[in-house]
């Protein structure tokens, strides 16, 4: 997660949600004001949303790539293979 600069001027910063052991129970999104004292120093690593959905994007796209090698590698049934590896190595 990262931190969203939003056309308003405000930011999206992350924030989890942690039990009384410390566990993390949820993570979520709060909206961040100018007046917060935690403001400059949130702003100074936040990115635009059109950048969080570029990274997002990217991010599926890679997956996607992953997840079709995987594939081919099951497909070609050769379990003592690594994935990229060609049949005859």
């Amino acid at each position: 997660m990262f931190v969203i600069r939003l056309p308003n001027g405000h930011l999206l910063a992350p924030e989890s949600a942690v039990d009384r052991d410390g566990h993390v129970v949820g993570d979520a999104y709060v909206e961040v004001s100018p007046a917060d004292p935690e403001y400059a120093r949130l702003a100074s690593q936040a990115i635009t949303e059109e950048d969080a959905d570029r990274r997002r994007r990217r991010w599926r796209e890679d997956d996607e790539a992953l997840r079709r090698e995987f594939e081919d590698y099951l497909a070609g049934g050769r379990q003592d293979a690594r994935p990229g590896e060609s049949p005859g190595a």
